[in-house]
């Protein structure tokens, strides 16, 4: 017995998505990729700002980015746990 997945089917013909689905898909994955991006400069950025930046601005600047990029990471999540649910409610 191979092994089975939901998808993967050995030897099965099984339909693929329809244009319009792969379409909001395409759209769903584009705006968690930039979101995902954006948490990654910000942090970044946090983290310049915390060396370089003078002393009484270098501590608030970074918490504000920081949390702007926690912010981001809880509609990130969010976000992904439903896109992952809308795909598998597509299989």
């Amino acid at each position: 017995m191979r092994p089975y997945h939901k998808y993967f089917y050995y030897g099965a013909d099984i339909p693929v998505m329809d244009d319009l689905t792969k379409e909001e898909l395409k759209w769903k994955f584009y705006r968690l990729a930039i979101v995902l991006n954006a948490i990654v400069l910000i942090v970044a950025l946090g983290v310049v700002a915390l060396l370089k930046l003078q002393e009484p601005y270098a501590i608030p600047v970074a918490l504000i980015l920081f949390a702007a990029a926690l912010g981001l990471g809880l509609y990130f999540r969010k976000h992904y746990s439903a896109t992952r649910r809308w795909l598998d409610e597509q299989s």
